[in-house]
């Protein structure tokens, strides 16, 4: 399967983070059919009457705009990357991500990240369009990618999912994805307590649990300033004008709801660059209060060539 990219094949979106520099690293647009199904109480009519989401985020018909891609960036020393989108050449039980041929590779290079350059991989949680460039296949065997990087995920992550009765297309994700890193001794579990743990200076991992258990968001921070990448506690802006939207493979709905409004409630005013993982360009903005809400304020990307 052949998939058009979702921009230039060299353009290099990126934002400013004090010091920092975030680059977005595209893999593909999700098709239309991806809102209903990933956030079904986002009803068409419910979208349409939040004027804020057009045009970026959602269509004249209400219909959400969605992407995957990664963030790179160097803090504290490290060449950092965050998930791995879908990969390609995988089999998946999704039609939108089985098989894909995207030049994520070329775009992560052009951003001045090439794979054997990563130092750090960190994977906000274990699901198939957040690991899948963990590993390519290579004479016909799934190898990392990122081979001098160490990958990080939550010790409650990998726990979860080592005693969930897993069906066939997860097990095939973890043998292909995961399975592999963990034989080349590349995977790293870390306990992060309440508060959260630092990485390096300028960068900490923040438990936002009810996604999946261990799930993860990544903060950063450089001269006063301060970043956050969602994973996938936040799946889309219309979940800042209704917290209560819950996505269909929410593992814990109640608590994922709990998070949304805590995490929210804790960035609105701040001024704090919230990046969202599945967020359609212009993928980042500023949490507002708006009605009994809140809203994104976008700010667009800087893109070099």
């Amino acid at each position: 399967m052949s998939t058009p990219p979702a921009t230039g094949p060299t353009a290099v979106p990126s934002w400013t983070v004090g010091d920092l520099v975030v680059h977005r690293v595209d893999e593909v647009p999700l098709p239309p059919a991806t809102g209903p199904w990933l956030l079904p109480g986002a009803t068409p009519d419910l979208v349409a009457g939040q004027d804020w989401l057009r045009p970026h985020f959602a269509d004249d018909a209400g219909v959400l705009r969605l992407d995957s891609h990664s963030f790179a960036f160097t803090v504290g020393g490290r060449r950092v990357l965050v998930d791995t989108g879908i990969g390609n050449g995988k089999e998946r039980a999704n039609p939108a991500w089985h098989d894909l041929d995207t030049d994520y590779l070329e775009r992560l290079t052009a951003a001045g990240f090439p794979p054997e350059s990563v130092d750090l991989v960190i994977l906000t949680h274990l699901h198939a369009d957040h690991v899948g460039w963990n590993t390519r296949k290579v004479n016909g065997a799934w190898v990392p990618t990122f081979p001098h990087a160490r990958h990080l995920t939550s010790l409650a992550e990998r726990e979860f999912w080592a005693g969930y009765d897993m069906e066939e297309p997860r097990r095939q994700m973890f043998r292909d994805s995961v399975i592999p890193l963990e034989r080349a001794g590349l995977l790293d579990l870390v306990d992060v307590p309440a508060e959260g743990v630092r990485v390096v200076p300028g960068l900490r991992l923040i438990p936002t649990p009810g996604h999946t258990p261990g799930h993860l968001a990544v903060e950063l921070t450089s001269r006063g300033q301060r970043a956050l990448i969602t994973g996938d506690c936040v799946h889309h802006p219309v979940q800042l004008a209704r917290p209560a939207i819950g996505a269909c493979v929410d593992i814990d709905p109640e608590r994922s709801e709990a998070t949304r409004r805590s995490l929210l409630g804790a960035l609105a005013g701040t001024g704090t660059l919230l990046l969202g993982t599945h967020f359609a360009p212009p993928t980042a903005g500023r949490v507002v209060t708006h009605e009994d809400a809140y809203r994104l304020v976008p700010v667009p990307a800087q893109v070099a060539a």
